[in-house]
């Protein structure tokens, strides 16, 4: 019989080996008290620390090392958080993450707070409701600081944000088509979406329709403005906050046209106080200058030495008038009488005219004179450049009229009625480079003429050590 003597031999290594293998550690010793009759639980004394229950919170991993757990919850102005690593083949500056990625670059603290480190404008209008659309801007940039502004405007009005340097992008999309063609409009909301914009903000009085079209862009606050009648029924359903202008165009508030938003925007928060509304200023560029400076020295005109007029009737696009007011343009003839004022002062300056269509070459030879100065320039950003180098404006209610007096020049404004003007200019009293001249019949054609000969005079070449400053 082998097999007994087999297990015999392998019982009697296994006990040799065991006794060659070194003293296992001594076992932990649990006491355990039973409870009093009655009751299910169980206590348990330990010498080793007690593991934390998983069942209470599966997906709580402990304290994050990377996160910074002091003042997340404070008040005050959002900082800048720290970039990703830098992509030189993306547009946007920053990594490119894997197709199908979505990654978060914000805290949860950052939504709580309400940072906004994105936000993009739909501005609607020409020049001039852009224009005045500054003031929102700079709130935005100084109420978050950090943050990237892109602006969705018009063709004209994409021109005037060459002259904004807290804008990132200008996309030309036009707001106002009612009828876009499809395939423009799901390639913006596409743009839209992949910029991932924590806001969006529309001067565009909304209905159903375009209310979508922000609340299908997916950012997180859509703000804008909506129709104060039937049109707008069902906007507000899309949006965060709406306003509601008084009248259905919103350029009928003239220079405050914004000012619902803009109070909106500068509201006080935890540790922040109400923000102030900024002037509107505009910046331009060296090279600008340059291209405007030879453009009218071909024209004949001296730098500081010519005075720019603005304003002539005209059907053209370009002519930069507000949508708030209707009469805003003054026929060749009146300017003419203008024109002769300037230049019978005897200080040697010169009016030079700035047509928006090369139509009105012949019309200004014919009605003013051929030794006339006059320049074509289309674009806002021209436009201010051939101002900030002038001896002053005279000007209608053009965007040559807020241009002069964001860049703090001598200016002559012409409206139809006092009421326009106060409306358009309610920061004219505090300007004293700024004159008015208002028609008393509430046509600007019945504009006194004299008035604006005596205001012209007061017109004086700038010195050449104030232009070497700028």
């Amino acid at each position: 019989m082998q097999t007994p003597t087999m297990y015999t031999s392998m019982a009697a290594r296994a006990t040799s080996a065991a006794a060659n293998l070194p003293a296992p550690p001594p076992r932990q010793c649990y006491y355990h008290l039973l409870p009093p009759a009655g009751r299910r639980s169980v206590w348990a004394l330990s010498a080793s620390p007690k593991k934390k229950n998983p069942w209470l919170d599966p997906f709580d991993d402990g304290p994050d090392e990377d996160f910074d757990y002091t003042g997340v919850y404070s008040g005050g102005k959002q900082d800048e958080d720290p970039r990703p690593p830098e992509d030189p083949s993306n547009p946007y500056g920053f990594l490119r993450f894997p197709m199908g990625y979505n990654p978060e670059l914000d805290s949860l603290a950052s939504k709580v707070r309400g940072d906004v480190r994105r936000a993009c404008c739909v501005v609607s209008g020409g020049v001039y409701e852009n224009v005045l659309f500054f003031p929102v801007v700079q709130l935005l940039k100084d109420r978050y600081p950090g943050v990237l502004i892109d602006v969705v405007a018009s063709a004209r009005g994409k021109q005037v944000y060459e002259m904004c340097k807290n804008v990132r992008y200008a996309n030309v999309y036009d707001p106002d088509d009612d009828w876009p063609e499809p395939a423009e409009y799901t390639h913006q909301l596409g743009v839209l979406k992949n910029r991932y914009y924590d806001m969006i903000l529309s001067t565009k009085l909304a209905g159903t329709g375009h209310a979508l079209f922000l609340f299908m862009s997916s950012a997180r606050e859509k703000v804008g403005y909506v129709y104060p009648n039937v049109n707008g029924a069902g906007a507000g359903l899309f949006l965060t906050e709406m306003f509601k202008p008084p009248t259905t165009n919103l350029s009928d508030g003239g220079y405050n046209m914004y000012q619902e938003m803009l109070e909106w925007l500068g509201r006080p928060g935890k540790g922040v106080p109400q923000q102030p509304i900024p002037p509107l200023r505009v910046s331009i560029s060296k090279k600008l200058r340059g291209i405007v400076e030879d453009k009218y020295s071909r024209a004949g005109v001296e730098k500081g030495k010519f005075v720019v007029v603005h304003g002539i009737a005209s059907d053209s696009v370009a002519n930069m008038t507000s949508r708030g007011d209707d009469d805003c343009l003054l026929p060749l003839e009146q300017w003419a009488e203008i024109a002769k004022a300037i230049s019978s002062q005897g200080n040697g300056l010169r009016p030079l005219f700035v047509m928006p269509h090369q139509k009105h070459r012949e019309e200004i030879e014919d009605i003013v004179g051929r030794e006339t100065s006059y320049l074509f320039i289309t674009t806002p950003g021209q436009l201010t450049c051939l101002i900030n180098d002038s001896a002053g404006v005279v000007a209608t209610n053009t965007a040559a009229v807020q241009l002069a007096n964001a860049r703090d020049r001598p200016c002559v404004a012409l409206f139809s009625s006092k009421e326009k003007a106060k409306l358009f200019l309610p920061y004219a009293e505090d300007k004293k480079s700024c004159t008015v001249v208002a028609s008393a019949t509430g046509k600007l054609a019945d504009i006194d003429i004299e008035a604006v000969k005596n205001a012209v005079k007061e017109f004086e070449p700038a010195p050449s050590f104030a232009l070497a400053q700028k």
